[in-house]
Formats: C-alpha cells, structure tokens, sequence
C-alpha cells in the first residue's frame, strides 16, 4: 500500500527525549535488577500454596492418564511430559522454594516428592529436620517415617499419628499419597480406599478437562491448518484495512513517541508499585498492578495519535486498520484461524524441541494467583485484562507503533523480527517463554503489514491469550 506523505522530520533529538531516554533505560535496568536480584518464588505471593496446587495437579492428571486408554497414553507421551518427568521437575520447583521458606510444610511435600522418586536417603535427612524442636513437628517426621521408611511405631504413638495424619488430610494429591503409604505400611485398608478414590476422582475429573481443552484446540488446529492453506494460494482476498506501509511518520518521530510514551509508562507503573506493591497478599492487588502494567501503554498510544498522526490527517482507526470494509468479517476470520494454526504449529514445534533439550519453563512465568483460586468475580475481571485490555493495547505499541517505526527504515523481514524481539523481552520469561513469544510477535507483524489492519492480531492475540487463562482455570480450580 502507498504510504500517506510524511510531515518534515526534525533533526534534533530535544532535552525532553533525551531525559526520557534516561528514565526509559534506568527503568529497564531495574527490572534487569529485579529479574536476577533474587529467586523467582520470592515475587509470587503465597508460594507455597501455588506449588503444592501446581505439583500436585500434575501428578494427579499424571496418575490419571496411566489408567486411560493405551492410544491415550501413547499420545500424551509424545506431546507432554510423563510422570517421571513432572516427578523430576516438581523436586526441582520444591528443592528452590525449600531454600527460601521456612514453612514445615514445603519440607514435607518435598519428602513426599523425595519418597515417591525412591530418595529414601533425603527423606531420612528431611524426616530428622522435621523432627527437630526448632521445626516443631515431629509428628510430620514421625508420619514420614512410617510411611515411606518403614519405621515401627508403637500402638499409642501410632494412634496419636493417625489422629494427626486425618486432622491435616486436604483434597490434594500430597495428603492422598502419604495416606495411602500409611495406609499400605499400617494395613490401614478403610484408609487406603479413601486415600485412592480421592486421588482417582480428582484425576480423572482433570484428565476429562484436559480431553475437551484438546478437542477444542484440535478443532481449532484443523480449521486453522485449512484456512492457512486458503490465504497461502489466494491470499485474504483483499486488504482487511488501510495501515499504510511505510507509515505515514518519520523514523525519527517514532522514535521520541516510543522513548517518551515509554518514559511516562515507566513512571506511572513505578508510582503504581509504590502504591499497591505492599499489597500484594490482598486479592484485587495483583489486578490492579496486572491492569495498571497493561495502560501502561496508553501515553505511547496518546502521544503517537497527537505527534504522529492529527499531523498527516488521521485517526487510530484509520491509521491501524481497525475499521472493517464491507464483507470484511468473514476474511478476518479466515485469517484469525490462519493465524492460530500457526501459533500452534510454532508451539508444537517448541514442546517437541524442549522435550528433546530437556527445556521447561519455570511455573511462575505462568502461574496466576487469581485464576487460580480467586473469587469468580475477580476471575472474571482478570479474564477481561487477559483476553481483552492485554491484546488491544499490547498490540496497538508494539505492531501498531514499533513495527510501523522500523518500517521506516527496514524491510518486513528485519522489522517484523526486531519488534517481536523486543515484544518477547518486554515480557520478561525464560528461554522457552521467549521463543514462544518471539514466535507469535513475528507471526502477528507479518499478518498486519499484509492485511493492513490491526484487528486480525488483535483478535488472535485475545484468543492465544483466552486459551491459557482456560487451561489454568480448568487445571487448577475445582
């Protein structure tokens, strides 16, 4: 597409923009600090409930999928992690959070771990610390033993830990496990059907969520595989909106809007930390910061809509392609679901890659408290920030601005690969986190340059977005 005549280009940078820049860098160089200051479980609140959930969850459905049907079983091997695997991680995830929590309860649940793994040695190192007057609870060590070490207990003493064992049993895979291995060295059989029905309930209940997420998301890959092959032979028919390419900004201009947008985002997510940032035990807190991180983005949007567009005549709509032609939304569609069967074929292609590198992402570059066992309320409202908020503002800065801005200067290839760089640092995960980010920025920048319009990464983004809040739900509420 023609691009609109740019207004002249300045040539000086300005006292404003260079003192944004300065703001801008020492920003990212304190969440740098942040990132690698300390361990990752010290920025989650309540830590040791989100892991137990989390482990145990995923043992659970492990143990589910070994009574499924043998076709089953073959195919969550070669998708996702087997028992062993998630058994290894989980004494990883315990083994980091056991060094900065005091609570006796992570001590215990990595015995657990340590005796289901057959690391008899740790659990008698981790039943003796237990035991100790400094921890008080040595019955916790006392159970352990029994349990999984085969130590003899008295009748009285055995009672007394039995009465203990029931007074601390939850509906959680960690308590089920060490009722059934007391239940198996005591001949406690009333204790062990409980223990197994419990533990088999749950899981399949979570295995059955786990087969309609993969028959949605099949259902998905399938339309999605074929409308790619659709807009690969004919195209979308047509551009979807009237983004122009280049835009109608100088590089330079770009530039100061990012630098000084960035600039005021950095500013308000500090004050808003310094506000909320000491509440954050408080349900809504994280909503707020989540929320507040997410608008953000607005100065940059604000101050690209004064400096770069009112002066070449346009408006957001028209200049992101956001308004739809006639007959419009079922070419969206279609290239919606070009767009998510190639985010699922790259995220295919990454689980296969991990698994082989033996890679995995850390649980808190996921995890979130408040889908997790918040009240539906905020569950909702959390959804809405996700699904709706995230998509339309990430993408409005970083294809609608970034992308747009190198454009000026670099072809689609180096532009498209640059931004969704950037986008994938922005958001701070690991190794694997990245790719998959790197992944869908890329996919999203070459989608907006050839249809014109922001909408299709817009609504694709939300979808990709609404997907992963589901599979927390689904997996760790209920």
């Amino acid at each position: 597409m023609d691009s609109v005549p740019a207004p002249a280009e300045r040539r000086h940078v300005g006292v404003l923009t260079a003192l944004s820049a300065v703001v801008l860098l020492a920003f990212a160089g304190l969440l740098l600090w942040l990132q690698t200051s300390g361990t990752r479980v010290e920025d989650v609140a309540e830590p040791e409930r989100a892991l137990a959930l989390i482990v145990g969850r995923t043992l659970d459905l492990d143990d589910a999928v070994a009574r499924a049907p043998g076709w089953e079983r073959r195919l969550h091997a070669l998708l996702m992690n087997g028992r062993q695997e998630d058994l290894d991680e989980g004494l990883r995830w315990f083994e980091e959070l056991a060094d900065v929590s005091l609570d006796p309860e992570v001590d215990l649940r990595l015995a657990i771990l340590e005796g289901e793994a057959g690391r008899l040695d740790r659990v008698r190192r981790r039943a003796a610390g237990l035991e100790l007057p400094s921890r008080g609870s040595p019955a916790l060590g006392a159970l352990l033993g029994v349990a999984y070490l085969g130590v003899t207990a008295g009748e009285d003493e055995r009672r007394a830990l039995r009465e203990v064992l029931e007074e601390r049993r939850g509906d959680d895979w960690f308590s089920d496990r060490l009722a059934l291995r007391w239940a198996a060295r005591t001949d406690d059989a009333k204790l062990a059907d409980r223990a197994r029905e419990a533990l088999d309930a749950r899981g399949d209940r979570l295995l059955w969520r786990l087969r309609v997420l993969s028959v949605v998301a099949l259902a998905l890959l399938g339309a999605g595989a074929a409308a790619l092959v659709v807009v690969a032979r004919r195209g979308a028919g047509g551009p979807l909106g009237a983004a122009a390419f280049p835009p109608p900004w100088r590089g330079r201009e770009g530039v100061v809007v990012l630098v000084r947008g960035g600039a005021a985002g950095a500013v308000f997510l500090v004050a808003l930390f310094v506000a909320f940032g000491g509440a954050g035990e408080r349900p809504w807190a994280k909503l707020v910061l989540a929320a507040g991180t997410t608008l953000a983005f607005v100065p940059a949007l604000a101050l690209a809509r004064r400096s770069l567009l009112a002066p070449a005549g346009l408006g957001l709509r028209d200049a992101l392609g956001l308004g739809l032609p006639a007959g419009g939304a079922r070419r969206l569609l279609l290239v919606v679901l070009a767009l998510l069967a190639a985010s699922q074929l790259g995220e295919l292609g990454l689980s296969l890659a991990a698994r082989a590198l033996e890679l995995s992402s850390h649980w808190t570059e996921w995890f979130d408290r408040d889908l997790a066992w918040g009240p539906r309320g905020l569950v909702g409202l959390t959804v809405f920030d996700t699904v709706v908020l995230t998509p339309i503002l990430e993408e409005g800065v970083f294809r609608g601005l970034l992308f747009a801005t190198l454009r000026r200067r670099f072809g689609l290839a180096a532009s498209a690969t640059l931004s969704a760089a950037v986008f994938a640092v922005a958001h701070g995960y690991g190794v694997l986190g990245f790719v998959a980010v790197f992944w869908s920025g890329l996919v999203w920048a070459v989608a907006y340059e050839k249809t014109g319009s922001l909408l299709p990464p817009i609504v694709a983004h939300g979808v990709d977005n609404l997907t992963a809040s589901l599979a927390v739900v689904l997996m760790l509420r209920g």
